[in-house]
Order: structure tokens, then C-alpha cells, then sequence
């Protein structure tokens, strides 16, 4: 046991991490493995695999995922932002390359090939790109005369021009979403929200009417007609489980589920383990982002608080996107739910995620002062 009077850097760290948040991404983790046994399997086999092979490669990923958490969890928040920065700028680079280099799957040009791994910069841009953001939010608030918003806009411009022309409408609708919730806690102004709101609806319209892709996924969705097996079959395995499941490794509806181990994986667990356990599942994602929020709220610092929030919030989005598809409440968008479903280049970015709310969690000295100091001022009376 880790001592008070103990004040290296391990101890300091004990004392300071958020455990509820820790407790929860760790819990994500093992949920995420434990399912892999149930919705992987059946995939390997439909492609020549070993049986465990997705398991192994989740299991693998699972130690670098862990292992960026814990130590990107020590940083201070200078360390993140400089951290974010360098990694923002690589991402961005690949991307880039991807579009010339890249491994084209399914029409889209998102994944660099290394050797036997396949890397997706835009999953490593999110994270770095949310915490960019928030600095330059933070510091346009703290000196109105620095241009912060206006970069912040610069570079929400090429992140969603480079997610755009891989195509991955999916990302770009998360990462606006994500980058509006900052402006909008950053004091947008109301012009800028119609603006930027009529923006987003002329940008989804456009894609419509200009990438083949998405008309057809919005079409499937509207009109119930076209090819809608993987779908369909998501349904099927949710109505399958009921409310307590067929049974760990019982499932029959997942081995005809082409990506049961990735985008579905959500109706796989409802159709082993039931009802009740997708809502216990959809409640940890909850108290994630509602804790981030109130961590946000209580912040006085207003970097920490534009980074946490859009963090949870970039977590909460994605796993609503993913549950929501599975539902059939909103048409396929191919992304995964973080720390559950299969993807190297997934987890290891929602680890730098989980990461950096970690690191800008840390109940610190100054951060304790702080907070005392806004308490006394919210309870004192004036002198008459």
C-alpha cells in the first residue's frame, strides 16, 4: 500500500488519479476482452483464421492501450497540451499520406500499412485534436486579442477537409459535434451558431446528393429497401438475447454477422448476455461522461475544463453513434465502441484519451487551493 507521507512520483500519482474514472476504463477494458471470446471467433473461422486469432490480437493491443493510459495519466496539463500538440501535428502528416499511401478498404483511405499492422491516423487526431482546441479556446478567453478562435476554426477546416476526402463521414460528424460543444462552452456566439449550424446541414446535405456511399446508407435507412443484411442481422441477434440472454459462447445469430467483433459487437452482447447488461454497459459510458461534466463544471482553470469536457464528450458521441447503429436508430457509420469493440488503432487512441481526462482530473494542490478559494468567494457576504 502506497503510504501519504510518500511523496515520490508513483504515491503523488495514487493520491491524485480520479479511481472512479480509472476504475471505469479499466472495467471498459476487461469488458471489452471478455467479449471478444464471444463475437470474434466466428469471424476468424468465416475467413480462414485460427478461432482465437482476433482474441490474441485484442489481447495484445490490450497492453500498449493500458500501458499509454497509465502514463500519459502523470503528465501535468502543460504536458498534455505539448503532448497534443506533437501528436496532432504527426497525425495530420499521416492523414495526409494516407490519401496517396494509404490502404484502400471499402473505398475509403484511412489506414497506413506497417508491416502485419495497419495504422488509422484519425483515430490518433481526435484525442490531440480535442486538446489542441481547448488551449486555443483557453487562451482566446483568458486574452481576447489572441486569435484563438479563429485558429481553432482554421484547424477544424483541415481536419474536416482530410476525414472528408478519405471519405469517413462518420468522424467528421463526431469530430464537429465534439468541436461544437467546446465553442459553444467557449461563449460561441449566437451568429456563429446559426452559422456554423448551417454549415453542418449544408455539409450533410451536400454528401448526400455528392458521395455515392452516403446515399446509399441514407436510402437503406429511409426506405428499409437495398442490401441490409448486416443490419438486420444486428436486430435479430438484440431480439434474440431478451432481457437475460442466451448464455456466454450460446449465441447463433452472431456467426452470420460479418463484423460482429467490430462495429457490431454491441448486439453481440446483448444477444449472450441479454438486456440488462447492454443498459448496465450504456451506464458506464454514462457515468463517464456525466462524471467529465462535473469535473468540467467544478474546473477553474479554463483549458482543464475545455479539454475535459470535450474528451468525455468525443467518448459519449462515439459510443452513442455505435449503440445507435446497432438499434437501427441512425443509418451504418462503421465506428467502433471505444475499449469494446476489435481495432488496434481504437483502443490505443481511446487509451491517450482516457489518458489525458486522467491527467487533467488529478485533484492537485493548486487545484485544491483553487477550489477553496472559489468557495469562499461564492459564500461571502458582503459587508454592509
Amino acid at each position: 500500500m502506497v503510504s501519504r507521507a510518500d511523496r515520490g512520483p508513483l504515491a503523488d500519482w495514487f493520491w491524485t488519479i480520479d479511481r472512479f474514472f480509472l476504475v471505469a476504463f479499466i472495467l471498459l477494458m476487461g469488458i471489452g476482452f471478455m467479449l471478444s471470446f464471444a463475437a470474434s471467433p466466428a469471424v476468424a473461422e468465416r475467413i480462414g483464421l485460427d478461432s482465437f486469432h482476433f482474441v490474441e490480437r485484442h489481447a495484445f493491443f490490450i497492453i500498449p492501450s493500458l500501458a499509454v493510459m497509465i502514463g500519459l495519466s502523470f503528465l501535468t496539463p502543460r504536458q498534455v497540451r505539448r503532448t497534443a500538440i506533437i501528436l496532432l501535428l504527426i497525425s495530420l502528416a499521416m492523414m495526409v499520406l494516407a490519401l496517396f499511401v494509404g490502404v484502400e478498404v471499402k473505398g475509403s483511405r484511412r489506414w497506413i500499412g506497417i508491416g502485419a499492422f495497419s495504422i488509422q491516423p484519425s483515430e490518433f487526431m481526435k484525442p490531440a485534436f480535442v486538446v489542441v482546441c481547448a488551449w486555443l479556446f483557453a487562451e482566446h478567453a483568458r486574452q481576447p486579442e489572441i486569435p484563438g478562435n479563429l485558429f481553432a476554426i482554421i484547424l477544424f477546416g483541415i481536419v474536416a477537409a482530410l476525414l472528408v476526402a478519405q471519405p469517413d463521414l462518420g468522424q467528421t460528424i463526431l469530430t464537429s459535434v465534439v468541436w461544437g460543444g467546446m465553442f459553444f462552452m467557449a461563449g460561441m456566439p449566437w451568429l456563429w451558431i446559426f452559422l456554423l449550424g448551417g454549415c453542418g446541414v449544408g455539409g450533410m446535405v451536400a454528401a448526400y446528393y455528392l458521395l455515392p456511399h452516403v446515399t446509399a446508407r441514407f436510402d437503406k435507412f429511409l426506405t428499409g429497401e437495398g442490401d441490409r443484411f448486416q443490419i438486420e442481422t444486428a436486430h435479430e441477434a438484440i431480439l434474440q438475447g431478451g432481457w437475460f440472454g442466451q448464455g456466454p459462447g450460446e449465441g447463433v445469430v452472431k456467426r452470420i454477422l460479418p463484423d460482429s467483433h467490430t462495429d457490431f459487437i454491441f448486439s453481440v452482447a446483448a444477444e449472450e448476455f441479454g438486456i440488462i447488461f447492454c443498459m448496465a454497459l450504456v451506464a458506464i459510458f454514462a457515468f463517464v461522461v456525466l462524471r467529465g461534466l462535473n469535473h468540467a463544471f467544478k474546473e477553474g482553470n479554463d483549458f482543464n475544463r475545455f479539454a475535459v469536457a470535450g474528451l468525455v464528450l468525443q467518448i459519449g458521441m462515439q459510443s452513442m453513434i455505435n449503440i445507435g447503429v446497432n438499434l437501427e436508430l441512425m443509418p451504418a457509420k462503421g465506428m467502433t465502441l471505444p475499449l469494446i469493440s476489435y481495432g488496434g488503432s481504437s483502443m490505443i487512441a481511446i487509451g491517450v484519451t482516457a489518458g489525458f481526462i486522467l491527467a487533467l482530473t488529478r485533484h492537485r494542490p493548486e487545484k485544491r487551493a483553487q477550489e477553496r478559494s472559489l468557495f469562499r468567494v461564492s459564500h461571502s457576504v458582503p459587508a454592509e
